[in-house]
């Protein structure tokens, strides 16, 4: 699977370091173990770096052979881990309790770092690659953070490259598109008052619940009417709380909390315009007051056409062409190299780690206390990188 055979070699040092770093996960804004372990491989392999962006975020520098092209390319890896309390069973379960690797970014780590080891012995390129190990993806706004914190005006880069693990999808296979790939990400709370009083007599009262459930149901049209069918949307409600559990009270207040996912830039703006009218027709409707917060979390990831096409040429020539998705859906999960995206051309691949076993740990969604990331791809992710680099600043 691997077009060098000194990748291959280095899987088993590689998964080491990815086992080291799932055994010691920390959450969004907390990569401590994570941060310093990175340092720690860099100064072994005496490539040179540079700390300060959004605290735990580490940049690397590798010069190639030559460097006459004047261009730069850069390869992205998140770190951050999530609040589970994990349920995989593998010997390298985490140490850390309520705290696991149940999205893989140390999986993504170990190939950044694997790519570095590679890179810095061959340096088979003509340009400069910077490594760019990212804290607080998990809706910590790290990439918005470090581009903030000067990244690219210290690192410029021509284009910038992510991947994530897919166990959606079986191992030697990946997948692409042109265009979106994952949705922009919004939160919203709001929480509306009316009167409390007694259950028995509601004409007293000005029940917040009804408020809710009016807002709720009325919210859908918004997808359903208001948006064009052909704009992909998602509005979802996740959390729903009022009153204290008694059979005989009308409760003073109701909290509502909900979910905007789209692709577009504009539908986006619109949808955060009019759920918040809403929210605010629907309480003077019933003479309440509501109040209404959102939080826009991330951008929607969008490859460049052409960034897209070549990344997909360069997995094609190492896993095939019948295992390469150009054109796959996109998915409503976010992920926040989109801001990067957003400020350089680049693309963003999704590589299978599937075993076709449905109980493995490698075949478990993301986001669950059974997953693990597969070792296994660890050759093909580095190969991955490393052909971008070597191809995108060839000599």
């Amino acid at each position: 699977m691997t077009k060098r055979n000194s990748i291959a070699e280095m899987k088993d040092e590689v998964a080491g370091w990815r086992r080291e770093l799932h055994m010691n996960p920390g959450l969004t804004r907390d990569e401590k173990f994570a941060f310093a372990f990175v340092q720690e491989r860099l100064t072994d392999l005496n490539i040179p770096f540079k700390t300060g962006y959004a605290e735990y975020g580490v940049v690397a520098t590798i010069e190639g052979n030559m460097n006459t092209s004047g261009k730069s390319v850069g390869l992205r890896a998140d770190m951050d881990a999530l609040s589970l309390t994990e349920e995989s069973g593998q010997p390298w379960t985490s140490k850390i309790d309520g705290v696991m690797h149940a999205c893989g970014h140390d999986g993504h780590t170990a190939t950044l770092l694997g790519v570095a080891k590679y890179l810095s012995e061959t340096r088979n390129f003509d340009g400069l690659v910077h490594l760019i190990f990212q804290p607080a993806e998990e809706g910590g706004h790290g990439a918005d953070r470090m581009i903030a914190d000067g990244l690219f005006n210290d690192f410029p880069c021509d284009a910038v490259y992510g991947l994530h693990n897919w166990p959606y999808q079986k191992i030697g296979t990946a997948a692409i598109r042109p265009g979106p790939i994952m949705a922009s990400v919004d939160e919203f709370d709001v929480v509306f008052t009316g009167r409390g009083g007694h259950a028995a007599l509601p004409q007293a009262s000005i029940d917040p619940i009804v408020m809710t459930a009016n807002f709720v149901m009325q919210a859908q049209t918004l997808i359903s009417r208001e948006t064009d069918p052909v704009q992909a949307a998602v509005l979802s409600f996740t959390d729903i709380h009022s009153g204290e559990g008694a059979h005989n009270i009308i409760p003073e207040t109701s909290k509502v909390k909900g979910t905007i996912r789209t692709f577009d830039f504009d539908v986006r703006a619109k949808l955060q315009k009019r759920i918040e009218q809403l929210a605010q027709s629907v309480a003077d409707f019933h003479g309440g007051t509501c109040e209404f917060g959102l939080t826009p979390h991330i951008d929607p990831t969008i490859n460049d056409a052409a960034e897209a096409e070549f990344c997909a040429d360069v997995m094609a020539d190492l896993i095939g062409e019948d295992n390469m998705n150009r054109n796959v859906a996109p998915c409503m999960g976010g992920e926040d190299f989109g801001s990067m995206l957003k400020d350089r051309p680049g693309a963003y691949i999704w590589v299978g780690q599937g075993t076709g076993d449905s109980k493995s740990p490698h075949d478990q969604g993301l986001h669950s206390p059974k997953y693990d990331f597969n070792d296994d791809v660890l050759p093909l992710t580095i190969d991955y990188m490393a052909e971008l680099v070597e191809r995108r600043l060839k000599v």
